[in-house]
């Protein structure tokens, strides 16, 4: 079970690595308590051996050309710290890996020490209780994740490789990256991403993006009330085609990640002019001269116009740092790429952020998967199959304060899971994007949206489609209910995914699915009272007789002979497989004696037929097969309501290569009747929860 982690009084879920439900299961369960009392009480250092000192954990697609030192920190140096001085952007310098991207959000990190030490648990350290293991945790896919790691680290010639302070005896910045590449799977796992996804796994915000040539005319306005909230904000310029990270006359980095320190108006005053001037401060990663040259740059002239005061007040110093200031202007002309980390509601229950700003966001999360054959049915351009995606309702109220247009600003949020661990299977990004469309009269639509209303009604808004690990969009939206449909862009691509929608005031959103139950099978599939079912009832009547001997009851091997018989003829099957027998058998089998009664049984046989029937109706090319897109209707038709995570459970259970045969068909049907029927007997005022003893729960699912 995940611990409690509490932040100002509040608790967080956090789960160990490994831990079911930590989203990293077949892992070693790793608790840093037990681990490092274990190592301690043994007299030994801890040695991870799910993240090994070896080259695979550097490289997982070469072998590497020189061979990597790994070592302790007390073999680096005589008198190693986890935090020198306390945590600060300067103690963020790159190494040989090219993950500037993470370095740029780290670095942001260390601006707020609540967000900090909720990553860098400061219960750990090189004094008494020193074992070689040190944990931090990264936010996943909606859940807190405890990541334990041994002290070895990668080297040369006694100087670390990749990520490191600039003093030689502080490792807490070594240790992270390490912890977050033991996230994804390897070291090379990091190299080359966006600083908005380490931003998010340290924060579980949501992160907006922004093409500065592009970006709205109230940008600064945007990035100043995110600064005021505590918002995580890098940048980027696009790189040389020729050449990865170049560095250019004016001091800037191509192709090089930065993160943004601050953003402020600035009161500038001359003889002739007075007024605010918008300045950000931005840092390089690299930590060292490659600076800003230009206007308002370190010692540039523009900075006689401050007065000392306010020059003390912004925390102004001339170092040869990577830090520096310059002017929006600039900003804008210079840099190609924003993003804008919001933190969400847990982080600004948090002190100091509230001392700062009241106002939070108010979030919505849910996950679930893309199947082939069941819920992948990519973008619109496929309407035959678009409708089959998961589908969310969001109803939003009240309009922004201050907004004159009487809107909403929804962000809506869709990550995919575990890109960065599946680039060892030579997996890339799937590409992604969601659509907003407008439910003028919600009560009253059918649920899920079928396909007549995708192929009559436009989206409200939509994002665009990219291969990233997750794709944001803001919106400013009227009043009113929403749809949010997401989704890949081709169908029949597998994958898992978080969306996350948040709004300024507050909003309902649930699942826009049916709810699951019964009903009454469609006329046209149920057995109609005719000679010719009047005869094959009787021809079955008369074989149950001559199979089921004296006692008039036949148990699972007597219901197979039967079965096969009244079926061979409806479908090309030598037999009924014994394990369906057995199902039905416990379906039916009130006073649980392991036999059907006459009187069971032809009821049995009616339910059978009709089951016939809906598959006849729905394998429209007489292939003997269902196609499992069409499962959901087919089930419909049947008297039976699911929605899609039921309908991800049977396609994956007794769906094969996105076909499902009579027989799994058959399966299918029986344990989703016995399962609903078995809990409306235990919640007879249909209040949609029930209590079982693990007994009941046991025999229930056992028997079925």
């Amino acid at each position: 079970m995940p611990y409690q982690l509490t932040s100002q009084g509040r608790p967080i879920e956090v789960y160990l690595f490994g831990e079911r439900g930590s989203g990293l299961q077949g892992k070693q369960i790793q608790d840093f308590s037990k681990l490092r009392k274990q190592c301690i009480a043994e007299g030994t250092l801890f040695e991870d051996p799910e993240f090994p000192a070896c080259d695979s954990t550097i490289f997982f697609s070469r072998t590497p050309s020189r061979s990597f030192d790994w070592k302790r920190p007390h073999e680096l140096t005589n008198d190693p710290k986890l935090f020198h001085e306390g945590a600060t952007r300067f103690d963020v310098v790159q190494g040989e890996l090219g993950d500037c991207w993470l370095l740029a959000a780290v670095a942001n990190l260390t601006l707020n020490q609540t967000l900090f030490y909720r990553v860098v648990p400061d219960d750990q350290g090189f004094d008494d209780n020193y074992a070689g293991i040190f944990h931090f945790r990264f936010w996943q896919y909606g859940r807190w994740i405890d990541v334990v790691v041994d002290d070895r680290l990668p080297s040369m010639n006694n100087r670390l490789l990749f990520m490191h302070s600039k003093e030689q005896n502080e490792f807490w910045s070594a240790l992270l990256e390490k912890a977050y590449a033991k996230l994804h799977g390897s070291y090379e796992a990091l190299k080359g991403g966006t600083t908005c996804e380490a931003m998010e796994d340290f924060t579980g915000g949501v992160t907006e993006f922004f093409e500065v040539q592009k970006a709205p005319d109230n940008l600064f306005n945007i990035m100043l009330k995110g600064y005021e909230r505590w918002s995580l904000m890098g940048c980027a310029i696009e790189p040389d085609n020729d050449v990865t990270e170049m560095e250019q006359d004016n001091g800037l980095i191509k192709g090089h990640a930065y993160s943004i320190t601050a953003v402020r108006l600035v009161e500038v005053s001359t003889p002739r002019v007075k007024g605010k001037v918008p300045l950000i401060r931005i840092r390089n990663p690299w930590g060292n001269e490659c600076e800003w040259k230009g206007a308002w740059s370190d010692r540039s002239p523009e900075w006689t116009l401050v007065s000392e005061n306010e020059r003390k007040e912004l925390g102004l110093t001339f170092d040869h740092d990577g830090e520096f200031w310059m002017s929006f202007k600039d900003f804008l002309m210079n840099f190609n790429r924003l993003e804008v980390c919001n933190l969400n509601p847990d982080s600004l229950d948090d002190e100091p952020l509230t001392k700062v700003s009241k106002k939070k966001w108010n979030m919505h999360v849910f996950e679930s998967s893309w199947i082939p054959g069941c819920t992948a049915g990519g973008c619109r351009n496929y309407l035959d199959t678009f409708w089959m995606n998961p589908q969310y309702r969001v109803t939003i109220e009240d309009v922004d304060e201050d907004d004159d247009d009487d809107l909403c600003t929804m962000i809506v949020g869709l990550m995919q899971k575990y890109h960065r661990s599946k680039r060892k299977l030579g997996q890339d990004c799937l590409t992604i994007g969601f659509a907003i469309y407008a439910l003028n009269d919600p009560d009253n639509l059918p649920k899920p949206l079928p396909k007549e209303f995708f192929r009559y009604n436009v989206s409200k808004t939509k994002s665009s489609f990219i291969n990233l690990r997750e794709v944001s969009c803001r919106f400013k939206l009227p009043p009113g209910s929403y749809c949010i449909i997401p989704s890949t862009f081709d169908p029949k691509q597998r994958g898992e995914f978080v969306l996350r929608v948040f709004t300024e005031k507050e909003n309902k959103m649930s699942e826009y699915d049916e709810d699951v139950g019964l009903k009454n099978p469609e006329e046209e599939v149920q057995v109609e009272q005719n000679e010719v079912e009047k005869n094959k009832e009787q021809q079955v009547k008369d074989f149950f007789a001559s199979v089921s001997g004296s006692d008039l009851e036949v148990d699972c091997y007597e219901l197979q002979t039967i079965l096969s018989f009244a079926l061979r003829q409806e479908f090309d099957i030598d037999e009924i497989s014994l394990d369906v027998c057995r199902s039905i058998i416990a379906m039916m089998d009130i006073d649980r004696s392991g036999k059907l009664k006459l009187e069971e049984f032809l009821k049995l046989w009616v339910d059978v037929r009709m089951w016939k029937n809906v598959f006849k109706k729905y394998d429209r090319d007489d292939s003997g097969f269902l196609n499992t897109m069409e499962l959901r209707m087919a089930l419909n038709s049947a008297g039976y309501r699911v929605n899609s995570n039921i309908l991800r459970t049977l396609v994956l259970r007794y769906g094969k290569k996105e076909q499902m045969g009579f027989e799994d068909f058959l399966m299918c049907t029986i344990k989703l009747k016995g399962m609903i029927e078995t809990f409306l007997e235990k919640d007879p005022r249909k209040t949609g929860h029930v209590n079982f003893t693990l007994e009941e729960w046991v025999e229930k699912t056992m028997y079925s």
